[in-house]
């Protein structure tokens, strides 16, 4: 087998003694073990290194791989010019992952603007990598909004292309872990922070690739963690493996989570399908959601399905709570794949017959018209979920004090009226009123220093 292991490592900055000036003596746990698995890497005497970076290029709906035959950064934005890195990529191995992405209809390759200079993200693994004696080709590759199961199948062809190309391969996944991690730190405190890092050095610790894959969007989110997804597709490359996995060190002194840890293939296993088994859970997810699907819900999905499939906008069906009938309301239809927003359309005050009408025309914008995110597809209807909010009527209130984040939504407006914007209630990572007003200022393109009109509704929110 080609596939000779993989490590995670972080990418602080200042863990570069010319860039921490001291400082980077805070983690020399970290140092030390960063040191160890880029000597280990060395001594392997790999073809070929993957580096997957959080800070190469990233698109929503694309994992870029970088092309060309060569490129250059340095640490000039961090006051260091003299720290430059030159490397040479291996494009016949790119061009082979790129094909056979193709073929598959994996969202992977070369399209997109190209960013020529190297990113921290990658320049970090490479300065231990060239300390420790490093002089081969390595392949940078970003990240993206898809699922981890896109990130993970990605791996897997990594290790097979490495396969037909006998070329002898590592992969380093770049990332650091929660950014939350203490209320002085830089990006403050939150409790998913060490509950993220401490999933991740048991995942680390035990080669877990299923605890891995499956860790709940809010939590890593809540973290505001940084290189989950390049874990993932590190794991890929570990399908149908036993692994032998060691932690080396996970600390944070700074708030920011840093985790070094080592992987070795120990032949197949076909046990450790966990890919299949991600997507078997997660079908079955999906029929228990389904099932659970209110009468609002299931309205909200067949319409948008309806039209991506067919073109068509359904009538409202019949046998419908008399509410959805004969009632007129403001509503907003919000659609999430894989934990993250997808779309998100809605109407203040009604504008059709009834609130099934309205539910059913907001439904396809949010999936069609959110000016965010480009129009879903048909392959992405399985994977959807959907809220449904029903609005009260707004009423005039005349002070943030008769707000309330969890109970009352906001319209914020102009004084000319002619500019507005909503922010629905209790919103992950809404905490304050004011944080619940700057966001509906900035939606609705109106400055901190202008004088604005308030209103107030409430929800009844369908999830």
């Amino acid at each position: 087998m080609s596939f000779l292991g993989a490590c995670v490592v972080p990418h602080p900055p200042l863990i570069l003694p010319e860039i921490g000036r001291g400082e980077e003596n805070k983690i020399s746990d970290t140092i030390k073990a960063y040191k160890a698995v880029a000597a280990w890497i060395v001594e392997n005497n790999p073809d070929l290194v993957i580096i997957t970076s959080p800070h190469a290029t990233m698109y929503a709906d694309y994992m870029q791989i970088s092309s060309g035959d060569s490129a250059e950064g340095s640490f000039a934005n961090f006051g260091h010019p003299e720290l430059a890195f030159r490397v040479d990529y291996d494009e016949e191995f790119v061009q082979k992952v790129t094909d056979t992405a193709e073929e598959i209809k994996l969202a992977a390759g070369t399209l997109g603007r190209q960013e020529r200079n190297l990113d921290h993200g990658t320049m970090i693994p490479l300065y231990f990598l060239q300390k420790a004696g490093y002089k081969g080709k390595i392949v940078r590759i970003g990240l993206s909004g898809l699922s981890n199961i896109h990130h993970y199948t990605l791996g897997v062809l990594l290790r097979e292309t490495a396969d037909i190309m006998n070329r002898r391969m590592m992969i380093v996944a770049s990332g650091d872990l929660s950014h939350k991690l203490k209320a002085d730190g830089p990006y403050g405190f939150a409790k998913e922070g060490p509950v993220f890092d401490q999933r991740m050095a048991d995942c680390f610790s035990s080669g877990d690739f299923l605890e891995l894959l499956t860790t709940p969007s809010k939590l890593a989110e809540g973290a505001a963690e940084c290189g989950l997804r390049s874990f993932w597709i590190m794991a890929g490359a570990f399908d149908c493996l036993n692994v032998d996995a060691e932690l080396l060190s996970c600390e944070g002194p700074f708030g920011v989570g840093y985790g070094v840890a080592r992987f070795i293939p120990e032949g197949e296993n076909v046990k450790r399908n966990i890919g299949e088994q991600v997507v078997d859970s997660h079908k079955k997810n999906m029929e228990e959601l389904r099932k659970k699907e209110d009468d609002y819900l299931r309205l909200a999905r067949k319409s948008l399905e309806s039209y991506v499939r067919y073109h068509k906008h359904i009538e409202v069906p019949k046998g419908l709570p008399e509410e959805m009938i004969n009632t007129r309301a403001g509503a907003f239809v919000s659609i999430k794949k894989a934990g993250q927003l997808r779309g998100c359309i809605g109407t203040i005050l009604p504008v059709r017959d009834s609130l099934a009408s309205e539910i059913i025309a907001n439904a396809i914008s949010a999936g069609t018209a959110d000016p965010r995110f480009s129009a879903v597809t048909e392959d992405e209807l399985e994977d959807l979920v959907y809220d449904v909010d029903v609005l009260s009527e707004p009423e005039n209130i005349e002070s943030p004090d008769q707000l309330d984040v969890k109970r009352y939504g906001v319209i914020v407006s102009s004084e000319d009226g002619y500019r507005r914007g909503l922010l629905l209630p209790d919103l992950d990572g809404v905490d304050t009123v004011e944080e619940q007003i700057s966001i509906a200022r900035r939606k609705g393109g109106i400055s901190p220093e202008e004088k604005i009109k308030l209103q107030r509704f409430e929800v009844t929110r369908h999830e």
